[in-house]
């Protein structure tokens, strides 16, 4: 008996790549930090809120790479200034992914008491019926 996979069934045509995403979002660190929230804010809104207090939103870098929202912290390091007495605040760098479903997009970011906001938002098409025309031939 053979291992039937989620891409190979013959009913779900074009899900083939269904399981590469679902290893690629495994594969993607999960340590907890920074801490976030994702909420719903509408019928086809959402927000994400990432806790990351101490960051300035020229420490930070937000980008989508191939349906995947990435979002990447460094801070500079001016510690060669200053003299600590006890250091409990870390200043690690970070980087957090989010995959995104097919049609939804990043409407934009704030930062607002420590937290970065992330709004997204999905595409609703003008039609969800497609009629497709039958013509007469070899199909080509």
């Amino acid at each position: 008996m053979t291992k039937l996979t989620l891409g190979s069934h013959p009913f779900l045509l074009g899900f083939d790549q269904l399981e590469r995403l679902v290893e690629r979002t495994a594969k993607a660190g999960n340590d907890g930090y920074p801490p976030y929230n994702i909420e719903q804010r509408g019928e086809n809104a959402y927000r994400i809120t990432l806790a990351v207090a101490g960051f300035a939103e020229d420490d930070m870098s937000i980008t989508v790479e191939d349906r995947q929202l990435v979002v990447r912290g460094k801070q500079s390091d001016d510690s060669s200034e200053r003299v600590f007495l006890h250091r409990g605040i870390a200043s690690r760098q970070f980087q957090r992914s989010f995959v995104l479903a097919e049609g939804v997009e990043v409407a934009g970011a704030s930062m607002e008491h420590g937290l970065l906001h992330i709004d997204l938002k999905r595409a609703v098409p003008d039609s969800v019926v497609q009629t497709i025309r039958i013509t007469k031939g070899g199909g080509k």
